[in-house]
């Protein structure tokens, strides 16, 4: 198969640029995007930017896969060029359709689009044989006998060379009827493989003639039973990026070792070659990034499932609430490194908060209602007071909030004992309800356990709005709802998965975090949220930013906290 024949199957050179929905800049102090001017002003590619996002469909896109999205991206983007998403499906006992469509959902939630560039490493099954082929011909692979437990021990060690199947030197003629009898089904699963024929004594492990095939009766969820022989990536990888004419092949850092590889692979088929660059993958503090861990995690019941909102997957931080503008500028801030690094979580929540304080409405919730009986006000009556619906935007004017005689507050908004510098209520303490009035409590009522259910408050009519004519001020300022608008509602507390910086030290699952998810039942909200649906974030005044969940029912919704309103990034505002 010589290079023309390797290019045929390339479907991107005429297809329209990648389109996101994102004016921000990309690649401010990125490495790569200077060795890409580098090639621009050279003319290597003939002034083309290429790129791929190549995932494996065998779990849920993760926070360290929106950091590649965005860099692939976001490359073809800066450059006028173009990215293809391509499906890495050459392992089909770990693949499935569930995760090739959740891929796409991700990437297009991401603000990015292929367009028609929607590529599988199963479009070029049958080039790859071929050069599978052409490699056997030109004595540069064979047919091994070894087990894998064999393979691995004949490797050798970093320090220690490996040594020569007893098969590597099998004549071409006898390789070539033995990998097509591979093909054909003629062998067990696991009795033989197809090896690259390399340099066993290579410093390099992966350049001691890698397996490049082996046998797997697997159904595939494309290409059904017609193999039973698939490629290994580092096979395929390469190869995919020559037929799609990728220029640079983006990789994160643990394939940099395989580089050598990538290149061999391409020179010995005289194939168009596209330059592998490898950065730095993203660690996140108390996260987990390995998909195998994420799978234990969903399959085992720790999480409800994949997008689970204390998942590091895009789909769990978009259960969550998170928005794609936030993620996008996360990972511009991050920038593309050299080396692994790990970037605490803060970082990722502040971004958040930045974007949900200019976009999220401005709502009251009572999380651990208390009820409050305001006993001088007119019984009947409701008032309803202007709200701001964010005091970031004016320009989207008010909402209206009904005021009455019987109200709630929050639980821990109240002190029969208070401490020292407690402007909230107590007994005999004046407060202020937000955008209502001045009240004071006067009665506390207990049930027989001895606990606080009922407050007894008067109001001062001449506070309404929360000023009054003689100047009078009080520090403590509540939010509230009222008892007869109220909506009940169902909200989540979520905390980080983890409860150590780094996890993956030890066992991951002995850092679980037992109060991950903290369920109120009991939240009043106020009555304007009834027109919220899922996926609506609000900030809810004095709690934090908290998403609707599609658990929700017209009855009775759910929402989850997001985020909460404090900031602990230090470079935050």
């Amino acid at each position: 198969m010589d290079k023309s024949e390797i290019t045929t199957a390339n479907k991107t050179d005429d297809a329209g640029l990648v389109q996101a929905n994102s004016s921000e800049k990309q690649g401010q102090g990125n490495f790569i995007h200077d060795i890409i001017d580098q090639d621009m002003a050279s003319g290597k590619y003939g002034g083309r930017v290429h790129t791929r996002f190549p995932p494996e469909p065998n779990g849920y896109l993760h926070i360290g896969h929106a950091k590649s999205i965005c860099l692939n991206f976001g490359t073809a983007l800066k450059y006028g060029g173009k990215c293809n998403l391509r499906f890495d499906d050459t392992n089909p006992t770990k693949e499935d359709v569930e995760y090739v469509e959740s891929i796409k959902e991700d990437v297009r939630w991401l603000g990015f689009d292929w367009e028609d560039r929607e590529f599988y490493a199963s479009d070029y099954y049958e080039q790859l044989y071929e050069c599978a082929i052409k490699l056997i011909e030109k004595g540069k692979a064979y047919v091994c006998d070894l087990s894998a437990e064999e393979i691995r021990e004949y490797r050798g060690t970093l320090t220690e060379p490996g040594r020569p199947s007893p098969y590597r030197n099998r004549s071409v003629e006898e390789n070539l009827d033995l990998f097509r009898r591979m093909r054909a089904g003629e062998f067990p699963d696991g009795s033989r493989t197809l090896r690259a024929k390399i340099d066993m004594a290579s410093p390099n492990i992966n350049m001691r003639d890698p397996v490049i095939y082996r046998i797997s009766r697997a159904h595939h969820h494309r290409t059904g039973d017609k193999w039973c022989i698939y490629p290994m990536y580092d096979f395929a990888h390469p190869i995919s990026d020559s037929i799609e004419r990728i220029t640079h092949s983006i990789c994160t850092l643990e394939f940099e070792d395989h580089r050598p590889l990538y290149d061999w692979f391409l020179d010995e088929l005289g194939a168009y070659h596209p330059q592998q660059i490898e950065f730095a993958r993203l660690n996140l503090t108390y996260t987990v990034m390995s998909k195998r861990k994420l799978l234990e995690l969903v399959k085992n019941g720790y999480v409800s499932g994949w997008d689970d909102p204390r998942m590091p997957t895009i789909s769990g931080l978009r259960r969550r609430g998170y928005t794609p503008e936030a993620i996008r500028n996360f990972c511009e801030r991050i920038g593309v490194a050299k080396a692994n690094s790990t970037v605490d979580i803060a970082l990722l929540e502040h971004c958040l908060r930045e974007d949900l304080n200019l976009r999220a409405p401005r709502a009251m919730a009572v999380l651990r209602p208390l009820k409050v009986v305001i006993d001088n006000y007119p019984e009947g009556q409701v008032e309803w007071f202007d709200a701001e619906i964010n005091p970031e935007k004016p320009e989207l004017g008010t909402r209206k909030i009904p005021f009455a005689k019987v109200i709630y507050v929050e639980q821990d908004d109240y002190s029969e004992d208070p401490p020292k510098g407690w402007f909230r209520l107590a007994p005999g303490k004046e407060v202020r309800l937000k955008y209502a009035y001045y009240i004071t409590c006067r009665e506390v009522v207990k049930n027989d356990a001895g606990q606080v259910v009922e407050l007894h408050c008067t109001y001062d009519p001449a506070s309404r709005g929360g000023w009054t004519e003689d100047g009078r001020k009080v520090r403590g300022t509540l939010h509230w709802v009222s008892a007869a608008h109220a909506i009940p509602a169902e909200v989540r507390l979520y905390d980080k998965l983890f409860t150590v910086e780094n996890p993956d030290e030890g066992d991951f699952r002995a850092n679980l975090n037992p109060d991950s998810l903290q369920i109120l039942p009991d939240a009043l909200l106020e009555p304007g949220l009834k027109e919220a649906k899922p996926g609506d974030c609000f900030q809810f005044l004095r709690q934090g930013y908290f998403c609707m969940d599609p658990d929700s029912t017209p009855d009775r919704p759910v929402f989850n906290r997001t985020v909460g309103l404090k900031d602990s990034f230090k470079g935050g505002k």
